[in-house]
C-alpha cells in the first residue's frame, strides 16, 4: 500500500537555470536598439538586429527610467498617448523589449548607448567586485572612483555615428554631463543639458532637425525615483507617469520630417512587502553569510563573491535556502547559460559574482546594515521576470 505523501515530499524543487529566462540578445534587446538605428543611417559595422525596425533617416530615443512594459498597459488611463501606440511596439508587432541583465539602470544605459551586451561593456550590476582592488564598486555613482576608459574600453554607438557623419546628441540633466557613467556608455556627439522635461523633449526635436541624418537620445528619471520611493502603482508614480506621458506627446507632436521617435525603458519594476518573507536580510543571516567575503549586485540580483576555497560550499547554500524563489548559479553556468549575453570579456569575468542569484519570486534579499537605503525601497528591480525585464519600444513617424 502506497505510503501518503508528506509535506516534505510535496516541497517544491530549486529553481534550473534552465526555467530562467534569457534577455533576447541579438534579436530584441536593449542593447540592439542603438545598433538597428545606425545601420539604417549608414553607420559602418553596424548590425540591424532588431528586424521589425524600418530605417529613418533621423531617429530620436526617448528613455524613461523605470517604465517596464507591464506597468504601462496596467495604468491606461495614466498614459493615455503611450498607451495608444503599444501596437507599434517593436516595429508594430506588439511586442515588447527585453532589458538585458541585471535589470537595473547602468547596466541598461551601458547596453543602450555601446551597443554590446553587459558581458561585454562590463556593467554586469548596480555594485560589482573591482578584480584589481577586490573592492566592490557602484557602477551608478562609479564609486570608488575607477579609471572609465580601461573599466569600459569600447566606443559608444554615439562616437560611431559623429565619425560617420551623422548628427548625434544626448539631451539630458546637466548633473549627468560629466559622470563617468555617461563617459563610458552614451558619450559621442553633443551633450545638451537642460533641468525641465519640457526643455528637453523640445531640443530634442531642434537637434533631430539639425541633420539629414540624426540620432538623437533623451532622458526622463522621475518614473523609477517615484517607484524606488513609494511603489509602483502609489499616487506619486502615477503622477510621474502622467508627465512623462505628456512629454512623449510633446515631442511626438515636433517630430521634424523623416523622423522616428523611439520610446523605451531601461527596466520594469515591482513592489516588495516589507515582511520576513519577502525581505530576506542577509545582514541578519548567518546561513547565507558564511563564506562570503563580498556582497554585491541589488535585491533582486545578487554578485556573491566567496572567500578563497568556499565557492561550492556557498553556492550549495544558496541553493539550500533560496533556491525556490531565486535562481541560483555559479559564475560559469549564469556566463554558459547566456545571463549576460553570448561573449564574456576576460576583463570581466571576475566582476561576476562566484554566484549569482535572479529573484523569481516577489522577494528580496536585502542587506539592512551595509545597504540601509536600498533596503528601504518599496519598488525595485534587476531580475529576469517579465514585470522588470520587459520594455516598450513605442515608436512614432513623421
Amino acid at each position: 500500500m502506497a505510503q501518503p505523501k508528506t509535506a516534505w515530499d510535496q516541497h517544491p524543487e530549486p529553481l534550473t537555470i534552465a526555467s530562467a529566462p534569457v534577455p533576447e540578445y541579438g534579436s530584441g534587446s536593449l542593447a540592439d536598439l542603438l545598433p538597428t538605428l545606425a545601420a539604417g543611417l549608414g553607420v559602418p559595422d553596424m548590425n540591424a538586429a532588431i528586424g521589425e525596425l524600418t530605417p529613418a533617416d533621423r531617429n530620436c530615443v526617448f528613455l524613461i527610467d523605470g517604465l517596464g512594459w507591464e506597468q504601462l498597459r496596467a495604468h491606461p488611463e495614466d498614459a493615455p498617448f503611450m498607451t495608444s501606440l503599444l501596437a507599434t511596439s517593436r516595429g508594430g508587432t506588439g511586442r515588447p523589449l527585453t532589458a538585458g541583465y541585471p535589470a537595473t539602470t547602468a547596466t541598461s544605459l551601458a547596453s543602450v548607448g555601446t551597443g554590446l551586451p553587459p558581458g561585454a561593456h562590463g556593467l554586469p550590476g548596480y555594485t560589482v567586485r573591482n578584480p584589481a582592488t577586490g573592492e566592490l564598486m557602484n557602477q551608478l555613482r562609479w564609486q570608488p572612483w575607477t579609471p572609465p576608459g580601461p573599466w569600459q574600453p569600447y566606443p559608444t554607438v554615439f562616437r560611431l555615428a559623429h565619425a560617420a557623419g551623422v548628427h548625434a546628441a544626448q539631451v539630458s540633466s546637466p548633473t549627468f554631463e560629466n559622470t563617468p557613467l555617461t563617459k563610458v556608455a552614451l558619450s559621442g556627439g553633443t551633450f545638451l543639458g537642460r533641468l525641465s522635461g519640457e526643455d528637453r523633449v523640445d531640443l530634442a526635436a531642434e537637434q533631430l532637425a539639425a541633420g539629414d541624418r540624426s540620432l538623437v537620445y533623451t532622458y526622463f528619471a522621475e518614473v523609477d525615483g517615484a517607484g524606488h520611493r513609494f511603489g509602483v502603482d502609489s499616487d506619486a508614480w502615477r503622477g510621474q507617469l502622467m508627465y512623462a506621458d505628456r512629454l512623449v506627446q510633446r515631442l511626438a507632436e515636433q517630430l521634424p520630417p523623416r523622423s522616428a521617435l523611439y520610446v523605451t525603458a531601461d527596466h520594469g519594476m515591482i513592489d516588495v512587502p516589507f515582511d520576513e518573507e519577502h525581505r530576506i536580510d542577509f545582514d541578519e543571516d548567518w546561513e547565507l553569510s558564511a563564506g562570503v567575503a563580498l556582497l554585491g549586485g541589488e535585491g533582486r540580483a545578487r554578485h556573491v563573491y566567496a572567500v578563497p576555497g568556499a565557492a561550492n560550499d556557498v553556492l550549495t547554500c544558496w541553493r539550500e535556502v533560496l533556491g525556490e524563489q531565486f535562481w541560483v548559479a555559479s559564475r560559469d553556468e549564469a556566463i554558459a547559460a547566456g545571463w549576460f549575453g553570448p561573449q564574456i570579456d576576460e576583463r570581466v569575468y571576475g566582476r561576476i559574482g562566484d554566484v549569482v542569484a535572479a529573484a523569481r519570486d516577489d522577494v528580496l534579499l536585502i542587506a539592512s546594515e551595509r545597504e540601509p537605503k536600498e533596503s528601504a525601497m518599496v519598488g525595485n528591480h534587476g531580475s529576469m521576470t517579465p514585470a522588470e525585464q520587459l520594455v516598450p519600444l513605442l515608436e512614432v513617424r513623421s
